[in-house]
């Protein structure tokens, strides 16, 4: 039925792969980051990524980020380290990082913001496969932090 002359089939995935570096990383909100804050870097964010390529998911919950991040190659490395120098947020802890040729996960979302009903169960995930030692002290930290915090004084959900 779907092969039939005349219907519209999927797009070959060489047309749409186009090669992508993916950044996956947390992270910790420093004091007085609270949900006005993100929006404002989300909205600065969508304008930038648009001209560098880049498109992404955000989640902000409790006081935590989670976001995954997708484009060229060149332009995420720069994003990259601008995270690390970025003073709204601590213990930036690596997740998953590669480059491959692929669709976009998140096409025309130059940067979305999600809402993460409990971002603990992520982090458990991300703390159980770490392997190295800065990323494992950094992911209990953050999980330290979501149990010792006021979630209100964090602006989280």
């Amino acid at each position: 039925m779907f092969d039939e002359p005349g219907f519209p089939g999927a797009p070959d995935l060489e047309d749409a792969a186009i090669t992508l570096q993916h950044f996956v990383y947390c992270s910790r909100a420093a004091e007085g980051v609270d949900d006005l804050a993100v929006g404002r870097i989300v909205a600065f964010s969508q304008r930038r990524n648009v001209a560098r390529g880049i498109t992404g998911v955000l989640v902000f919950s409790s006081g935590v980020f989670f976001q995954w991040i997708e484009g060229p190659p060149a332009e995420v490395k720069k994003l990259i380290a601008s995270l690390h120098g970025d003073a709204r947020h601590h213990d930036v802890v690596s997740l998953d990082m590669g480059i491959e040729e692929r669709e976009r996960l998140y096409p025309g979302w130059e940067m979305e913001l999600v809402e993460a009903d409990d971002i603990r169960a992520v982090l458990h995930d991300a703390l159980d496969t770490a392997e190295d030692a800065s990323n494992i002290a950094a992911l209990e930290r953050i999980l330290q932090h979501l149990d010792s915090a006021s979630l209100a004084s964090f602006g989280g959900n």
